[in-house]
């Protein structure tokens, strides 16, 4: 099996902290974001995986070589596939098009999850959904009595469904959805001005592939700060306490209130650390109270009081504030 994961796009929601480094590879309770998705997909798979495909801008080698140590250590081989321009979800996922063949899992890196089961690798196709409130702002899908996806439908302006499309996708047989695309693409079929995914899932449907709905437990957004701050706080309250502490962190007349991650190397000194806090490597509290919120690698923070913040990498913070958003290398003295 394979997995493809486009990750090209620019995380502009996510700024000032994706100026300096792509939105997939931020930390979530210690790990970056596309991560934990890997993770989370191989969990679920009961079959091996052969190949995962980043398809990424041009990032630099430093970030693809991160990507490819992140499917080592899943045991498949990482592979780098481009996408220059914007042309759409399917467009994306059709750069990655040497890995569609035979089983091919399409996962899009904004989307984290969490679900108790085992893939059903024999279905045609399965597209992941869950209910929510307001389906006008999502792709949605509409079943059958039978539990058959029978039409894909992109933010419906009257209500067909609450089942909307979270960004995971799997398929039996990849080259049906390979030459699906590229006939989407050789025809320029656009829906504003793009090539959709949901284009080539309606004409796959249309043309007997028979689709079902996977429901997660829970689907985590990483779109914004706030969002990714509260997947923080879940991912922390999933984990394992003993996995969350680093044995190298020195906490020095302070109280830390789980659950909390806290990196290697990390220094507290008379702070209050928690809950639902994750501090990267390298970091240091000094004379604070932190809590829910995100404090990337090698920052420095003083006499701070902050809670539902996030705070990039290299970042040197003194003062008191009640709600930041601070990019990387950040200086603030008050």
């Amino acid at each position: 099996m394979n997995i493809i994961i486009p990750m090209a796009g620019m995380g502009k929601r996510m700024r000032p902290h994706t100026l300096t480094v792509p939105k997939p590879l931020i930390p979530i309770a210690g790990k970056p974001i596309v991560h934990r998705l890997v993770e989370d997909i191989v969990k679920m798979c009961g079959d091996k995986i052969a190949q995962i495909g980043f398809v990424v801008g041009r990032f630099g080698n430093e970030v693809e070589q991160r990507l490819l140590e992140i499917a080592a250590e899943s045991g498949a081989e990482g592979r780098i596939f481009y996408q220059d321009q914007a042309l759409g979800t399917a467009h994306a996922v059709y750069c990655a098009q040497e890995l569609m063949h035979g089983p091919t899992i399409v996962a899009f890196a904004d989307t984290l999850f969490k679900a108790d089961f085992e893939l059903d690798s024999q279905k045609e196709g399965i597209v992941w959904v869950q209910k929510v409130e307001d389906p006008s702002a999502f792709g949605v899908v509409k079943l059958n009595g039978e539990g058959q996806i029978i039409d894909f439908v992109e933010k419906p302006r009257e209500f067909i469904s609450d089942l909307a499309i979270i960004g995971i996708y799997y398929f039996k047989q990849g080259e049906l959805l390979r030459a699906q695309i590229r006939q989407i693409i050789d025809e320029d079929i656009k829906k504003d001005g793009e090539y959709q995914l949901t284009t080539a899932l309606d004409n796959l449907q249309s043309n007997g592939l028979k689709f079902y709905p996977g429901e997660v437990d829970e689907w985590l957004d990483c779109g914004n700060k706030d969002a990714t701050i509260h997947t923080n706080q879940r991912y922390l309250e999933y984990l394992d306490p003993k996995e969350l502490i680093s044995k190298s962190a020195k906490i020095e007349n302070s109280i830390v209130i789980p659950p909390v991650y806290i990196g290697k190397n990390v220094t507290l000194h008379n702070t209050v650390v928690g809950p639902h806090v994750s501090i990267g490597d390298n970091s240091s509290v000094t004379e604070s109270r932190i809590r829910n919120g995100i404090i990337q690698a090698d920052s420095t923070i003083e006499n701070a009081n902050i809670a539902n913040s996030m705070i990039g990498n290299f970042v040197m913070f003194k003062g008191k504030a009640n709600n930041l958003n601070l990019g990387d290398y950040s200086v603030i003295e008050g």
